[in-house]
């Protein structure tokens, strides 16, 4: 045995000289064992917390209840039931917590109020088509509550339980996922947005928590030979830079350090006195872990050295809730792609958004969201719209988009009294894989439209009356060094704004007559990630913000529109809980005015591109976001020129 325990040690030392930051030590303390004759289904440790300071732990009893009790074992409150897996958060209104009633097979949620010192009304989960075993919660960076059920043979869902006052009335399943078989335990980091799931007879895997994450998985802690593990992957706890995994039947317990997305085996303690160990939670305190494993006869306690210095200073994006959706895009898969306003020249509230449907069409909404039009004239990619068009006697509104079907703008008309779009026709490019597209009025009124090759070339085009038929006029090209798509001008400072996806966003001269010499106005940074998507401006006559989808970290970048290009902030667009509207990721295009809407809407609204549109899930669709939301969280209206 001390054989044992000195390789143990040497291998964590090893470990600690190559991995600082870390430490720690190989040998884990034995505290305490408890028996109860009462059944303990799961047990957590709580973090010491201002409004429940007696509290320490948490535990599931069989036909019993969920008990909260003090460090001696004293019970401070019962919930009365027959629960299973329990884990839990701290929210404003108190304790939530996320079990599953055993005798409905259902999970559900409740909360430990700190005002009242009493459970409120537990709020139950609809039953799935699968047995629950076992449940974990995750808090989003808006600090909104998602429950994660896992189940039999590969099946998992997560549900929006809670925002960050209390719990929600009506949960709502955000996603089903694709888990692995034979899983029963699940933890989340929530600074991270990882769950961690077991795998018994494989080991644990990582997959991203966020709702608006892809479904991809990587391995933690493997079986032999591939790792560590020799027998089962059980349960498991979170602990600051690691994580400690139970190998069950084994009955020894396996402690892993992250370093830098990297796992590392530390180290490995047995635990030979306890029968069945399966569930395990972990507090630290002053570089200590206390760590509590339950057994089949009860608990035991262990203490262990933990020093942790976590280096890294994470930046937290603010978040902006959309006030208002559309509805899905008719198209499956990756279809919606990129808005554009138009704004009714008398009626702004009769105003209208012009979307892409890139696998089939144009799709037209009102300000509701509610889809007014849906022209199917095939697969375009790009929109914008400009006002004041010359066809054949009449005043029209031009909307130009990218038809890839083509390589051609099609282009449309938009009636100034109600709005209605129809098509114009087709008008052939010089592009061979045409792409991005943005429109440009110069000072005398005349109207261009600026695409873009995935090759990196840009067409300029003069929109013409041909004797009452559509037509444009090739007038200037130019290019950037690799795969561009949006574009946006700058109309009354002659300035056209270029996004070249995996570089930078760059500002040229839009006159067709003038030297096409790029400016970089922003490179791909610490607040820019590729893909740089859409561009737009939003524009007073005190106010001018370039708007830029950093669709690498599903964010939007706000720079001021005039040199040298103050970088004024950076927001995501979460979840309204209130209103069961999800968060945006992905986002493509976007559009953004600052014409009052009327309500909420006043100081202007931001479109955004939805690629995964939950809750539950369905077709892509587009964001509404007001204006004056960003403006508060950025600290834009004190900033008048």
């Amino acid at each position: 045995m001390k054989k044992n325990q000195l390789k143990l040690k040497l291998t964590a030392l090893a470990y600690c000289m190559l991995t600082a930051p870390f430490t720690v030590m190989a040998n884990a303390e034995l505290l305490s064992v408890s028996n109860n004759s009462e059944q303990i289904e799961a047990a957590q440790l709580l973090m010491k917390h201002q409004m429940m300071p007696k509290a320490d732990s948490l535990l599931s009893y069989e036909h019993k209840g969920i008990v909260i009790e003090d460090k001696q074992g004293q019970q401070l409150s019962l919930l009365k039931g027959n629960f299973g897996s329990i884990d839990h958060r701290f929210i404003h209104k108190g304790l939530l917590i996320a079990t599953v009633d055993v005798d409905r097979q259902q999970a559900m949620v409740a909360i430990f109020d700190k005002t009242t010192h009493q459970w409120n009304q537990p709020v139950y989960i609809p039953q799935p088509a699968f047995k629950i075993d076992g449940v974990c919660l995750y808090q989003d960076e808006a600090h909104n509550g998602f429950m994660f059920l896992v189940g039999e043979e590969g099946h998992g869902e997560q549900w929006l339980v809670s925002d960050a006052n209390t719990s929600v009335a009506q949960p709502k399943l955000i996603r089903r996922l694709s888990t692995p078989p034979n899983s029963e335990y699940c933890q989340v980091d929530d600074q991270q947005s990882v769950m961690y799931i077991n795998e018994e007879n494989v080991g644990i895997w990582a997959y991203q928590a966020h709702p608006e994450a892809d479904l991809i998985r990587n391995p933690v802690a493997l079986m032999q030979p591939f790792g560590q593990l020799s027998q089962s992957a059980a349960g498991m706890a979170l602990v600051p830079g690691g994580l400690l995994v139970l190998d069950s039947e084994a009955k020894t317990l396996h402690a892993y350090q992250n370093n830098d997305g990297v796992w590392h085996s530390l180290a490995s303690y047995p635990l030979t006195n306890l029968s069945d160990p399966e569930n395990i939670s972990a507090r630290l305190n002053d570089k200590q872990l206390t760590i509590r494993i339950k057994h089949d006869d009860g608990v035991a306690t262990f203490s262990l050295p933990w020093n942790y210095q976590d280096t890294a200073q994470a930046a937290t994006i603010p978040v902006i809730k959309p006030q208002l959706q559309t509805e899905p895009v008719p198209s499956l898969g990756d279809a919606a792609d990129d808005p554009a306003i138009w704004v009714h020249p008398k009626k702004p509230q009769r105003s209208r958004v012009l979307g892409t449907d890139k696998q089939g069409g144009l799709v037209v909404y009102d300000l509701k969201g509610k889809m007014q039009q849906h022209l199917a004239v095939g697969r375009v990619n790009n929109v914008d719209v400009r006002s004041g068009f010359n066809l054949n006697g009449q005043k029209i509104d031009l909307a130009v988009a990218s038809n890839r079907d083509h390589n051609s703008l099609h282009v449309f008309a938009i009636d100034p009294a109600s709005g209605v779009v129809s098509e114009l026709g087709e008008v052939p490019t010089a592009s061979q894989d045409i792409y991005g597209l943005c429109m440009y009025k110069n000072h005398a009124g005349d109207i261009y439209t600026i695409v873009n090759d995935k090759d990196g070339r840009f067409f300029q085009y003069r929109m013409q009356d041909n004797h009452g038929m559509i037509d444009a006029e090739l007038v200037r090209e130019f290019s950037v060094s690799s795969q561009p798509e949006g574009c946006v001008a700058d109309d009354k400072n002659h300035r056209l704004f270029v996004g070249e996806e995996n570089k930078a966003v760059w500002a040229l001269d839009a006159r067709s007559n003038k030297a096409a010499t790029l400016t970089e106005v922003m490179s791909v940074s610490e607040h820019l990630k590729a893909d740089i998507e859409g561009l737009s401006l939003y524009q007073t006559q005190g106010e001018d913000y370039l708007v830029i989808s950093s669709q690498g970290n599903d964010s939007y970048v706000v720079l001021d529109a005039l040199p040298p290009f103050a970088y004024r902030g950076v927001f995501r667009v979460g979840f309204n809980t209130d209103l069961g509207i999800d968060g945006v990721s992905e986002t493509d295009g976007l559009d953004v005015t600052s014409v009052n809407l009327g309500e909420p809407w006043h100081q202007g609204m931001l479109v955004v591109q939805d690629g995964r549109n939950r809750m539950p899930v369905e077709n892509q669709n587009f964001k509404y976001v007001p204006w004056s939301d960003i403006a508060d969280q950025l600290g834009l209206s004190a900033t008048k020129k």
